[in-house]
């Protein structure tokens, strides 16, 4: 089918995942219809969905402008799908944005034209976050507003809240010379936590960015479907996606500055899946469980005894219980740090 009239020059190029969506993909490809301009193009990866998905796009394929979809003969994952995204794309800048959320009308031009002005490698943004009738504005944690800044900088300090730690691919924008770098790919396969590490890189890697307040992502929480809200063994792949984050970071000029944040950001996601370890099927509760003795293991133990030192008694002491564990075969062979 013939592409829909779209500017040789493609400015801005939205890569779109969608997988068993048919609830809320209209929604999300009306609020792209309110941000369409002829220089804008939109790539809408099908990953094998087996809902009524696939019929939704392709009648967007036809009456979206500049909407292109590709579609997957296999399910990859949200990582995989992004990556098929991005090797389609065509534009001078990039962003993504989920096949379940929706923008205001116009986000796009004016987050593009703050952008060009501010003339950086990427920017991140507000969003809104959407749990059934709620709403909540939830922000950057970086202070400075407008403001081009080292991405590097913006990593530290290690004790509260930073920019590596506000992960959504989605709450940003991307110029193309990131992607000609090899920094907007994901790690092919992951299933859960694919945006730590592609983060981490950005924020080690990238030369400027900068924070916006502006609002105009609205991000669905609480999709039954969503990997958030399944306990099942793909949540696990948090572990091999923070083992990447300190495998890079340790090979970093700066590690012994960067590890201390990295090391401590893992400890509380792996404290924090525990103290929930109720939602998950008793297999994957026990998998969970030896995974996480060996990561512990693996990481740099001086680095680990000082963010435990850290950390508030209730996580700290669900950690520290966890290292006097023997390491069960179960766990899954890590990357060593």
């Amino acid at each position: 089918m013939a592409r829909p009239s779209v500017a040789e020059v493609v400015k801005l190029s939205v890569v779109v995942p969608f997988f068993n969506v048919q609830t809320y993909a209209p929604d999300t490809l009306r609020s792209l219809r309110a941000n369409a301009r002829d220089d804008f193009e939109f790539i809408l990866v099908d990953d094998c969905s087996t809902d009524g998905t696939p019929e939704i796009l392709q009648r967007a394929e036809r009456d979206l402008p500049g909407a292109v979809v590709v579609r997957h003969e296999t399910n990859g994952g949200l990582a995989t799908a992004r990556n098929t995204g991005l090797d389609a794309a065509r534009g001078e800048y990039l962003t993504f944005l989920d096949g379940d959320d929706w923008l205001a009308p116009g986000h796009y031009a004016r987050l593009l034209a703050a952008m060009e002005e501010l003339g950086c490698d990427f920017v991140r943004t507000d969003h809104v976050q959407c749990t059934g009738r709620a709403r909540t504005v939830h922000r950057v944690p970086h202070g400075r507003r407008g403001v081009v800044m080292s991405p590097r900088d913006a990593i530290l300090p290690a004790s509260r809240s930073t920019s590596v730690d506000y992960a959504y691919a989605w709450a940003g924008m991307y110029h193309r010379r990131l992607a000609d770098r090899g920094l907007l790919h994901f790690t092919d396969g992951l299933r859960t936590a694919e945006d730590r590490p592609w983060i981490w890189r950005l924020h080690r890697e990238a030369e400027s960015f900068a924070a916006l307040g502006t609002l105009g992502v609205f991000y669905r929480r609480g999709v039954s479907s969503s990997l958030t809200q399944i306990g099942d063994v793909r949540q696990l792949d948090f572990i091999r996606a923070f083992d990447q984050v300190i495998e890079e970071t340790a090979k970093d000029p700066d590690a012994d500055r960067l590890l201390p944040k990295a090391v401590r950001t893992y400890c509380a996601i792996i404290s924090h899946h525990l103290g929930s370890i109720e939602r998950f099927e008793p297999a994957v509760a026990r998998k969970l469980r030896a995974m996480s003795t060996a990561a512990l293991r693996r990481m740099p133990q001086d680095f680990l005894k000082d963010a435990l030192d850290s950390m508030d008694m209730e996580r700290a002491g669900r950690l520290r219980r966890l290292r006097r564990r023997p390491v069960s075969a179960s766990a899954a062979p890590g990357v060593a740090a």
